[in-house]
């Protein structure tokens, strides 16, 4: 997921030219070539989606799911070529942050939720198609607000992580029941302003989250190898690092809540 901010010139761009200051043509040929390949990459999780889909309506669920995880790496890896290739700068009136946005509706929300249902996770009848619709609003929801990252590199609310709920739904045969339960509670989770970690941006334990979040991408492949009997040291590993995330976010929200109120009190104070 990427960024809104704008980043520095490029060195050796003639001028250092801002998108403000001329057009893309000051910029040389090589960088706008780069960015326009960097847009392409994330642009091929759309395809990837649709693939998704289609292996869903197969009934080839393990298939589906390795697709998952090459969405997963582009959607890791993009946000970095772009701010280290400056194509905001370079192609200055192609959102891409629009575009990741677009990408991550249909790998996060829209694949996985045809994923779940093709796979009975949902019960049948309009309840199921209620279940189905949680995460479906409150994603588009969610991919509209303004201050879905925050300028500190979090992720404002549960962060539509479905894929994974999908992933973990299918790896570990949750039942429709459980599964049910989970959407209700993480859809509401969506509108909850807490702050969870953006792995390729949050500062604090950056390092180690990162290496974390490398072996949990391990995890997710092995355990995809191993279906039908994943080995329950790779699930606890794997679970492991969703403990770790979900309580770095809530201690990291805590802290922030907790500095917002010294502050407020602070500034209450006369002087």
């Amino acid at each position: 997921m990427r960024e809104n901010a704008a980043p520095p010139a490029i060195p050796g761009a003639p001028g250092s030219v801002s998108p403000a200051d001329g057009p893309q043509d000051a910029f040389p040929l090589r960088f706008r070539m780069a960015g326009w390949l960097v847009h392409l990459y994330t642009a091929s999780g759309s395809v990837l989606a649709l693939l998704i889909v289609i292996a869903a309506l197969d009934g080839d669920a393990e298939t589906a799911l390795w697709l998952g995880l090459v969405t997963l790496w582009i959607d890791g890896t993009d946000g970095i070529l772009a701010r280290r290739l400056r194509v905001k700068e370079t192609i200055p009136w192609f959102d891409g942050a629009r575009l990741d946005d677009i990408v991550d509706y249909l790998t996060y929300v829209f694949a996985p939720v045809v994923l779940l249902w093709t796979t009975g996770r949902l019960p049948d009848g309009p309840l199921g198609w209620v279940l189905a619709a949680l995460p479906l609003l409150a994603s588009s929801y969610q991919f509209c607000r303004v201050d879905a990252k925050t300028s500190d590199h979090f992720f404002l609310g549960f962060p539509s992580y479905w894929n994974i709920v999908a992933f973990y739904a299918i790896v570990l045969d949750f039942g429709d029941t459980a599964v049910g339960i989970t959407l209700v509670v993480l859809s509401i989770l969506v509108f909850v302003p807490v702050r969870y970690v953006y792995p390729s941006r949050t500062r604090f334990l950056q390092a180690l989250t990162l290496g974390l979040t490398a072996v949990w991408l391990g995890t997710y492949a092995l355990l995809l190898l191993q279906l039908p009997d994943p080995h329950p040291v790779v699930v606890a590993v794997s679970l492991g690092y969703v403990v770790y995330y979900v309580g770095l976010s809530g201690y990291l929200t805590a802290r922030g809540a907790h500095r917002r109120r010294l502050d407020s009190r602070q500034g209450a104070q006369p002087r």
